[in-house]
């Protein structure tokens, strides 16, 4: 079988689509090739002196682990440099981060979460990076953060890497989604799945058990339906699985379906969810849509909300539609 690699994917997608002009193609393409470089770094766990905290947080008040700062770095230095970007945002860093004036702009932004499921990193399980590219508006000056504030159906890449037994890169450039998997020897990106879909029933759930007693009422019930199993109102019996990574329980569930929630609670009513929305919810929805799956915030799809601050939480219900379904409709009832 030929191996196709993700150069020569993205040429051929926009030979036949149009979807990916040359600037988006480089993009992707340094994006990917910094993934490697927080694979590799990631890989050597211990080996490298990467594991545990650095003793600061960031913008959310987070302990930041060393992979965390790391990742970010790499993201950074990776992208400035190359004319294709005009602005950075990440979940590490309070602002925007403007491309330094010694390089030229480019047309397109990117938002990153650099390292996702950090709780995992000192534990050897799969951890990832999220990715999600705008367009700048047209005419912009000095980027802001106003500039970012697009709602993600306004996005025209997203993607994520998964760090785990593979390293792993799911792409979407709003034509479908595909994998490519890592040859460590090669160190190259060669497609390994195509058109990746989410079958739209399932009998598997991703939620964080241990807040049951904080959450919202709609919350519950659909949770509860879930456990009751084949004797219950939903007449079948569903697995639990919960990784505490978002990027692996995503991936999961591209891979065989599944509904991951990240709901609100009742801890605090002032933080509406924990994941934010620019830089998990919106890729992770384009990619999960794109796949054939739904992805809501509750009440409406996520790639809807029109974002106003940067680092904006939002609750998730997201993968196999038909779940998706029923516990948004439990929240519109």
């Amino acid at each position: 079988m030929k191996r196709i690699s993700l150069t020569q994917y993205l040429v051929e997608e926009q030979r036949q689509n149009n979807s990916i002009p040359a600037e988006l193609r480089l993009l992707i393409e340094v994006v990917a090739r910094a993934c490697k470089t927080i694979s590799h770094a990631v890989g050597k766990g211990a080996l490298g002196e990467v594991l545990g905290t650095a003793e600061t947080e960031n913008i959310q008040g987070e302990v930041q682990k060393k992979l965390d700062i790391i990742s970010n770095e790499i993201l950074l230095e990776a992208n400035e440099w190359g004319g294709h970007l005009a602005a950075m945002a990440s979940e590490e860093m309070e602002s925007i981060h403007p491309i330094p004036n010694r390089y030229p702009k480019g047309e397109y932004m990117l938002l990153f979460d650099p390292l996702d499921g950090s709780s995992n990193i000192d534990v050897n399980v799969s951890i990832g990076t999220i990715f999600s590219v705008l367009k700048a508006p047209e005419g912009m000056g000095q980027p802001t953060e106003a500039d970012f504030m697009q709602p993600g159906t306004q996005q025209v890449a997203a993607g994520y890497a998964v760090y785990g037994p593979q390293t792993m890169l799911v792409l979407t450039t709003g034509n479908g989604v595909n994998c490519f998997t890592l040859d460590r020897e090669m160190g190259s990106w060669v497609l390994t799945q195509r058109d990746m879909q989410i079958p739209a029933k399932t009998k598997e759930f991703a939620i964080n058990m241990s807040n049951a007693r904080h959450w919202h009422a709609p919350v519950k019930r659909y949770v509860d339906e879930l456990l009751a199993g084949e004797t219950g109102p939903r007449g079948t019996n569903f697995n639990m699985r919960w990784i505490a990574s978002m990027v692996a329980d995503v991936h999961r569930i591209l891979n065989r379906g599944g509904v991951f929630m990240y709901p609100a609670d009742l801890r605090d009513t002032s933080m509406p969810g924990k994941l934010r929305l620019m830089y998990e919810a919106n890729p992770m929805a384009f990619i999960v849509e794109q796949a054939g799956g739904a992805a809501t915030d509750g009440q409406q799809r996520i790639m809807e909300i029109q974002p106003h601050k940067l680092h904006q939480r939002v609750p998730v219900f997201l993968g196999s539609r038909d779940e998706v379904a029923v516990v948004t409709g439990y929240h519109q009832a």
